[in-house]
């Protein structure tokens, strides 16, 4: 599932042999997505994990475009955090996930961002790392 900026929601299903290859794209409005939500996270789930919107905070994937000014820099030059309060907790390549990146991690173009932080900050973040 991924949301969007605008607060619609695309539903992505992969191929199982192939898993580059999407073979589901299904864009759902805000009540499918709910129930959808409901249904693979019943109200009874673990106590242990957080849910973002309950602390007033959101998660967000942000693209960061090859002619983006960022590409092939480190991480700790664009002063996320210190200049948005946002946190990059991983980042999404195609090799795989990198969880926690550290600021001496060199960003590239096609990565996704997974960036947490207040709903401002997150905004703050995603014009940031949009410079080209």
């Amino acid at each position: 599932m991924i949301a969007h900026r605008d607060g619609s929601r695309t539903l992505n299903a992969y191929r199982r042999d192939d898993p580059d290859e999407c073979a589901l794209s299904a864009k759902l409005t805000a009540g499918e997505a709910e129930a959808l939500i409901d249904a693979l996270m019943p109200a009874h789930h673990s106590s242990s994990l957080l849910s973002t919107t309950d602390l007033g905070l959101v998660a967000e994937r942000i693209e960061l475009s090859a002619q983006s000014h960022w590409n092939g820099r480190v991480l700790g030059e664009t002063r996320m955090r210190t200049e948005t309060g946002a946190s990059i907790v991983a980042v999404l390549r195609r090799a795989g996930a990198i969880p926690s990146p550290t600021p001496d991690f060199r960003l590239a173009g096609g990565d996704t961002l997974i960036v947490i932080g207040t709903r401002e900050g997150v905004e703050a973040a995603a014009a940031i790392l949009g410079r080209e």
